[in-house]
């Protein structure tokens, strides 16, 4: 069989993580309009008869401001080596940018094939793709370019092909059935992050952290009991994520249970604290505490 490792890199925001759904055919890492909401490289496993690709989602390249925004980059930048292929997405919507060219330049530095993707072309008429698709090929000599809509699914088997006719004769890295290599913890806490940002985007986008405590079955049977807690940076954003009332925390536990239960095949009883660690993004001890 053929099998091999993939990267997906590109800017904050342009789409990659949607498109590691699109290519894994189900939901693997998280998705929010929020830029640089993916802060770990997530690996989803595509299946096909006599084929295996391991497709890495990476946090978003870009300048960093924070201890952790370095540690991110550092994150991305390591899966450029070691993979067979590399997915260079940008957002064809807003535009070829100074970022997309910043990172064009890194990949120019590696010997891995770079296949350049042309995303959200679902955004706009068809008339414009000829200019940003000639805007992308003349950032650097990519062995493919193909544009797609990831959120939409067009040109995504196409991708898929491009990507394949590149794996090596290999073993199968995971079992059937699997699709992705995160544990449960961190999966279910990446899910409660998401609903707190889609939330909360404009008021603490990156302060905030979730650590789950503890998994265990519930007092009821057939029920798996979480407790987790949501870290913010400042004492004024405990009371945004707490709400008038505990309004907000209620309702990102209610969305966050509701997708649990459909993902993890179970009943679900949802126990979220919210606790105060300051400055965590420019610590280096409590980053490791949060699994940065």
């Amino acid at each position: 069989m053929r099998s091999g490792f993939c990267a997906i890199v590109g800017r904050p925001n342009v789409g990659k993580s949607t498109l590691l759904n699109a290519l894994v055919g189900q939901k693997v890492a998280i998705t929010t309009p929020v830029p640089q909401t993916t802060r770990h490289a997530i690996r989803g496993v595509l299946h096909q008869p006599d084929l295996q690709i391991v497709l890495v989602d990476t946090p978003g390249l870009h300048k960093p401001r924070t201890l952790l925004g370095s540690r991110l980059n550092e994150v991305a930048r390591g899966t450029l080596s070691g993979v067979d292929v590399v997915v260079f997405i940008v957002d064809g919507a807003t535009g070829i940018g100074q970022g997309d060219r910043f990172i064009a330049g890194l990949l120019a530095q590696v010997d891995t094939p770079v296949i350049a993707a042309l995303n959200k072309v679902d955004a706009y008429a068809r008339a414009k793709q000829l200019p940003q698709l000639s805007r992308l090929a003349a950032l650097g000599d990519f062995a493919e370019i193909v544009p797609l809509s990831a959120a939409r699914g067009d040109n995504v088997d196409v991708l898929v092909d491009l990507i394949a006719a590149r794996m090596p004769q290999g073993p199968a890295y995971f079992p059937d059935g699997q699709v992705s290599d995160q544990d449960v913890d961190r999966f279910v806490a990446e899910i409660i992050r998401e609903k707190a940002l889609t939330l909360m985007r404009e008021e603490l986008p990156h302060s905030l952290a979730v650590v789950v405590e503890e998994m265990a079955p519930g007092e009821t049977e057939g029920v798996l009991a979480v407790t987790a807690t949501l870290y913010v940076e400042r004492a004024s954003q405990k009371g945004i994520v707490i709400g008038r009332g505990g309004a907000v925390q209620r309702d990102i536990g209610g969305g966050a249970r509701s997708e649990l239960e459909v993902l993890l095949g179970t009943r679900v009883f949802l126990d979220l604290r919210v606790k105060l660690s300051k400055e965590w993004q420019r610590d280096a001890k409590k980053l490791e505490r949060l699994g940065y």
